[in-house]
């Protein structure tokens, strides 16, 4: 399916792996030219070097720390024109109200809660001054679905839920779209030291681990390409009418719920 994507330039954050990257492929596969930011130079580089060779667009990178209100400052004095934006730098450390420290917890707000917000209120307002953009936030469904040893992760993403149904309800009158994305388990690195985590604990061998995802929705975890294609259809104007709201892509457990 061609998005009519073409020839449009986005800005992703956390995009030297996972969904990021994700994003970031998909949205280069309908030949939107890239900028990509993470922490890691050389984790940036090699996904420059991959989606070149992949396909025929402009990849820009740019080592930045997104917690640092100056890096987000000297991107938005850089990049003016950006089209789409996708956040989805930051990920919050598990642990209950006891167990995660003040310091902890504002180190981890700093770099996704208050990183988005500022990336929001920067590229919003140039996005406006031209009547064109959209932007994409990456949450995570912990936000609708509050886990108390997940505390702080689930506190920040409804607060991002919020920015992101408030930003989005508003933007159609200055031309924009502000929607968000809420992913549940997905394969990423991070996922699967977990996942090898548990094995070893459970079934004494970490090389088990896909086992450890039989309870999940279909067998398994989510892809990242899943989100990633998500992203770039929700960017798209064929998802021209979808503002100020948040997709769930979590296999369907947030409907699980049982009463007892």
């Amino acid at each position: 399916m061609d998005l009519g994507l073409r020839g449009r330039r986005a800005l992703v954050t956390g995009a030297s792996k996972g969904i990021g990257l994700a994003s970031a492929e998909a949205l280069a596969a309908e030949d939107c030219d890239l900028i990509l930011v993470s922490r890691t130079a050389a984790d940036l580089e090699a996904a420059q070097a991959r989606l070149r060779a992949a396909h025929q667009v402009q990849v820009t990178v740019r080592a930045l720390d997104i917690s640092a209100s100056a890096s987000i400052d000297a991107l938005a004095a850089e990049f003016q024109d950006i089209d789409i934006l996708v956040n989805n730098a930051g990920a919050i450390p598990g642990g209950s109200l006891d167990e995660v420290d003040e310091a902890r917890w504002r180190a981890a707000w700093d770099l996704k809660v208050f990183g988005y917000i500022n990336m929001c209120r920067r590229f919003y307002a140039l996005m406006r001054a031209r009547r064109r953009g959209v932007i994409v936030n990456v949450i995570g469904a912990a936000g609708e679905s509050p886990d108390a040893a997940y505390v702080a992760g689930s506190t920040g993403n409804a607060a991002l839920m919020a920015l992101t149904r408030a930003l989005g309800g508003a933007a159609p009158s200055d031309g924009l779209r502000v929607v968000g994305i809420n992913p549940g388990p997905i394969l990423t690195e991070r996922l699967e030291g977990l996942l090898r985590k548990r094995a070893q604990e459970t079934l004494g061998d970490a090389e088990r681990w896909p086992e450890t995802m039989a309870a999940m929705p279909f067998g398994r975890a989510g892809h990242v390409r899943e989100i990633g294609a998500l992203v770039a259809f929700l960017a798209s104007d064929l998802s021209g009418y979808t503002t100020g709201t948040i997709v769930t892509v979590d296999g369907g457990m947030a409907s699980r719920r049982k009463a007892f």
